[in-house]
């Protein structure tokens, strides 16, 4: 019989995972909630997307929530190139969300429309018809670039101070998130 020996997760990432819930409970003062819309998309990124909970990338662990309404959600996840038929709907979800709220494109097809731009079916992408904070390239992009998306979003959405990630000169007790850290 063969020896069950307890999982254990290396240091770094339980500190980059305890300053995650730190900045997403210090920006929003809860968990951040995520509405996903798919936009005419083949179903890689929304792929992707659904690898964010499984339990390699669980991140429902750092207060992520992926939610049914718009009017409970924080930030819009909008994947695939923006169909006119969808225009309309895309619309009324964004603005059904609550303020603050944030836009978040992800692949190819959603920045410019891939390789499916200017089809008569298609936009060139979703900032003409949503207003975007943050791009995610790729096709699709992978699990880890979509968290690192989410972390730039939060960081957009900081109306004040980050708490202190161990990086200010000592004299200060806030700091900006690594995330945040511009030029670097």
């Amino acid at each position: 019989m063969t020896e069950l020996r307890p999982v254990t997760i290396p240091d770094d990432d339980l500190v980059a995972s305890q300053r995650l819930r730190r900045a997403i409970h210090e920006t929003l003062r809860r968990s951040l909630h995520v509405r996903h819309l798919d936009a005419g998309s083949c179903n890689g990124c929304d792929w992707e997307i659904a690898a964010l909970l499984n339990p390699y990338h669980d991140v429902q662990r750092l207060g992520i929530d992926f939610v049914a309404s718009p009017r409970h959600a924080d930030l819009l996840l909008v994947t695939g190139i923006m169909t006119r038929n969808l225009e309309e709907a895309a619309r009324r979800t964004y603005e059904a969300m609550p303020e603050p709220r944030l836009v978040v494109a992800v692949g190819a097809c959603a920045i410019s429309g891939g390789v499916f731009a200017g089809t008569y079916a298609g936009r060139a992408g979703i900032s003409e018809v949503l207003p975007v904070d943050v791009f995610v390239p790729g096709c699709p992009p992978r699990p880890e670039a979509l968290i690192h998306g989410l972390l730039v979003a939060v960081g957009r959405m900081a109306p004040f101070a980050f708490v202190s990630y161990g990086e200010s000169d000592g004299n200060s007790t806030t700091s900006s998130p690594p995330w945040l850290k511009r030029g670097t």
